[in-house]
């Protein structure tokens, strides 16, 4: 009956306890069972386009400053596999699911894959037993903080946004160029700066050219010189 606890702390009473334990039973289980389809993956396929339905709804209302393009970014962000797997361990759901002898407990808690999947098919079950409306408030309450404090810098790097905001007025790329580097061959660090039409946009330095280039990047959005 361990269901029951999955979604306690929103206050739901499973009504349907098939569709629950469905979604925290692994596939493994099916071989040692000798079942086909009794695990999670039909239940996260529902699970994946509630969300997705739900966080895009969330982002366009908190997130009026938003283009379509930003806001696609925001979601991948927000429900990729890492960040729902991340979320399932903060809510405990790795204690629920069921797996079979060749994975270990483990392994179950440091697979995203596993907990991304198990977390999509709970919110599938979830959506098939209480409904959208009570799936849209568990699935606010779970997002909500993240969405509201997560912003442009948080899903576009710097690179790309210097890019995008120079090339909205003109037609030239920006150009990075290393100016100094210093240090043991095994442990350099790098300094670039980023030009534009021989203007020097902004300076970074960092641990492999990549980062210094990022970091002249922010800087140059910083300080609004395009």
């Amino acid at each position: 009956m361990e269901y029951i606890s999955v979604f306690s702390k929103f206050g739901v009473t499973p009504t349907n306890s098939e569709y629950y334990e469905l979604a925290l039973t692994h596939p493994s289980c099916n071989s040692e069972r000798n079942t086909k389809h009794q695990d999670y993956e039909r239940l996260e396929f529902v699970g994946d386009s509630v969300i997705g339905f739900v966080s895009a709804d969330l982002i366009f209302k908190v997130h009026q400053e938003m283009d379509q393009g930003l806001m696609s970014k925001l979601r991948s962000y927000l429900v990729c596999s890492k960040s729902l797997a991340n979320y399932a361990r903060k809510l405990g759901f790795y204690e629920y699911i069921h797996i079979g002898h060749s994975i270990t407990p483990d392994q179950l808690f440091k697979s995203d894959k596993i907990l991304e999947d198990v977390f999509e098919a709970l919110i599938g079950a979830l959506y098939l037993d209480q409904g959208i409306d009570v799936t849209y408030r568990v699935i606010k309450e779970i997002l909500y903080e993240d969405i509201l404090n997560t912003g442009i810098d948080d899903i576009v790097d710097s690179k790309t946004r210097l890019q995008e905001e120079i090339q909205s007025e003109y037609r030239e790329a920006v150009k990075y160029v290393v100016i100094d580097e210093f240090g043991p061959a095994h442990d350099k660090t790098f300094v670039v700066e980023v030009l534009f039409n021989g203007l020097v946009l902004g300076k970074g330095k960092g641990k492999s050219k990549k980062a210094a280039e990022e970091a002249a990047a922010k800087d140059a959005l910083s300080k609004r010189s395009v």
